[in-house]
């Protein structure tokens, strides 16, 4: 199962050792990572913080389920 998560500057720093031993995820823009839930579980243990923007559902041929995201994390 995937998960697409956003983190901030300080939070990818933190994140990407973890994310180039655990995931084979892809990077979009905007500090945006397609991941495994097992990569978003790593870095949940490893104290770094990020916005889950979507995860993928694990009902048959449902996809990708939408969280409602008020304000994504933005650079200030």
């Amino acid at each position: 199962m995937k998960t697409i998560i956003q983190m901030s500057e300080a939070e990818e720093a933190k994140a990407l050792p973890l994310l180039l031993r655990h995931s084979p995820g892809t990077v979009l823009p905007n500090r945006i990572y397609v991941i495994s839930a097992e990569a978003a579980k790593k870095l949940r243990e490893a104290g770094v913080q990020f916005t889950e923007l979507s995860r993928e559902s694990t009902a048959p041929h449902l996809g990708w389920r939408a969280f409602p995201v008020v304000r994504p994390y933005q650079d200030r």
